[in-house]
């Protein structure tokens, strides 16, 4: 998982300015899976951050739903990725079902991604921020 955050990761930058992040925002965005990522205040734009980031991947479809087909060939090209691949398609998919409704594309995926955060740490496959790091370095 860490190769993956790592990777998804560093398009980040490339859409802080149309997504709307602030400095702030996007230094919250490096402890992702720390205890300090300030859930409760995780803000639209973040949301609008991760559809851009999505998009620069093709992970997800017209309707902002994730592209399964495009998510597990993605998942699939880090190392380990055959193991972890159905087990976050699965979790993205429940957190999507859940918040479905929103209509708010930025606000849902926001949402959708808080989900999925506490589903890989409950289920124990989050990366630590030391595991992000270790790895940055091959997709810089």
């Amino acid at each position: 998982m860490s190769h993956v955050t790592a990777h998804f990761g560093q398009m980040l930058e490339d859409c802080r300015e149309e997504s709307g992040l602030t400095v702030d925002m996007m230094a919250a965005f490096a402890h992702y899976w720390s205890d300090e990522f300030p859930t409760s205040s995780v803000q639209r734009e973040f949301g609008c951050a991760l559809i851009c980031m999505a998009h620069k991947f093709s992970l997800l479809k017209d309707d902002v739903r994730m592209h399964r087909v495009n998510m597990d060939d993605y998942i699939r090209s880090f190392p380990d990725g055959e193991l972890l691949s159905d087990k976050m398609i699965d979790m993205i998919h429940e957190c999507e079902r859940q918040h479905d409704a929103m209509e708010d594309d930025c606000d849902r995926i926001m949402n959708i991604s808080l989900c999925f955060r506490r589903a890989a740490l409950r289920d124990g496959i989050a990366p630590s921020l030391a595991m992000v790091e270790a790895v940055l370095d091959q997709y810089t």
